[in-house]
């Protein structure tokens, strides 16, 4: 029934801080911009290089998360990379703190992670 994960929506504090840092630190494509007056409330679709997206959402007074990481619901939000090195390296060159690159010790696989604005865990793991 499943095919794959079509999108992770994320609500964030500052739109326009938020936008920057998904266009331009990490580099995804605007797909659609839709400003909603009835909810005062922007909607951002961008596209990641394997069809999936983001939609990323301002609400006003949109409650902050209540705790890191290790609240209920999402976890954490994983990209998958070539070099893990190379991804930490360009991360902390846009100014990004970047958490020491470690091992998966069930899978073999290095990962890292880092925040986005709102401090929503986001992970490099390794293909």
């Amino acid at each position: 029934m499943l095919l794959r994960v079509h999108h992770a929506a994320i609500i964030c504090s500052d739109y326009a801080r938020s936008r920057r840092f998904y266009t331009e630190v990490l580099g995804l494509r605007v797909i659609a911009e839709t400003y909603r007056e009835a909810r005062r409330s922007y909607k951002l679709d961008l596209a990641l290089p394997d069809g999936a997206q983001i939609e990323l959402f301002s609400f006003p007074d949109a409650p902050p998360r209540p705790s890191y990481p290790e609240a209920r619901g999402l976890r954490h939000l994983a990209f998958e990379v070539d070099d893990v090195e190379h991804g930490k390296r360009e991360l902390e060159a846009k100014g990004i703190a970047v958490e020491p690159v470690r091992v998966d010790e069930l899978t073999g696989k290095r990962f890292t992670f880092f925040a986005d604005p709102d401090g929503l865990p986001l992970e490099l793991y390794e293909r």
